[in-house]
């Protein structure tokens, strides 16, 4: 445990030299938000209008909560892991002694932590601004729902790095990245669950979607303990099944790298 808390802190102490890049992209999340803002805008064309149990403040609260984890993921876990394997640095740290999966996983944390933060008082200042509170929010909720967003954020981060060990057969796994990005820009941010079709509601809730996306973010809300429940045991299922993914998938990257000969 103590290699990951060091490996965690010079990540974290490391993360603050790239603050001003992580500070240029609130460029692209302004424009994104003042598309998406003008959009549901338009939509609810009357402010008091309530779509799929959405009123127009909550939507542009989720847009802005579900960008803050769109943003609080960086180059780490999207492709460090395939960025070793390509350039064979993974050989490597193969004989490091720690589990590779897990020392991507602390990094990417690491760096998260710092990105979340700044996105966090970002939103937190547009979203008060803009639109005003959230309605109905209780802060006592607030321990219940970071839980929720941690395991949300991990289950996001070992995605990642599961995709990006297609890297030991493929090369290259950022178009594999692209679409999964793309798919939960789409079906997590852009259009809560809520609007899709009644049919095709419950499809989406046993994708990574919900456990990562839609579940913390409608936490903030509408947070019911029945709800907490119903997503955090979609989140434990879940973080057991991509902890068994990323896990063969390590294996057997490793084993066929052994065979070939590093």
């Amino acid at each position: 445990m103590k290699k990951y808390l060091y490996v965690f802190k010079s990540s974290f102490i490391e993360s603050f030299t790239y603050i001003p890049a992580i500070l240029f992209k609130f460029i692209s999340f302004f424009i994104t938000m003042f598309i998406m803002f003008s959009l549901w805008s338009y939509v609810y064309s009357d402010k008091t209008q309530i779509i799929n149990n959405f009123t127009l403040t909550q939507m542009m609260w989720y847009l802005l909560i579900s960008e803050i984890f769109t943003y609080g993921h960086g180059p780490i876990a999207n492709g460090e892991a395939t960025k070793d394997i390509k350039d064979g640095n993974i050989a490597y740290n193969l004989n490091k002694p720690y589990n590779y999966v897990f020392y991507i996983l602390t990094r990417h944390i690491a760096d998260g932590v710092i990105r979340i933060t700044l996105f966090s008082i970002v939103c937190t200042i547009i979203g008060l601004l803009f639109v005003g509170p959230i309605p109905n929010f209780n802060p006592m909720y607030i321990p219940f729902i970071l839980i929720a967003c941690i395991l949300g954020y991990i289950i996001n981060s070992l995605i990642r790095i599961s995709i990006s060990m297609f890297a030991f057969w493929t090369e290259d796994s950022s178009p594999f990245m692209w679409v999964y990005n793309k798919l939960l820009l789409i079906f997590g941010v852009f259009f809560p669950i809520d609007m899709f079709p009644k049919w095709l509601q419950p499809i989406l809730k046993y994708t990574p979607v919900y456990t990562v996306l839609y579940g913390p973010v409608i936490l903030f809300l509408n947070f019911s303990f029945a709800l907490f429940r119903q997503i955090l045991f979609a989140q434990i299922i879940y973080l057991i099944i991509v902890i068994f993914i990323v896990t063969l998938l390590f294996k057997k990257g490793a084993k066929k790298l052994n065979v070939n000969g590093g």
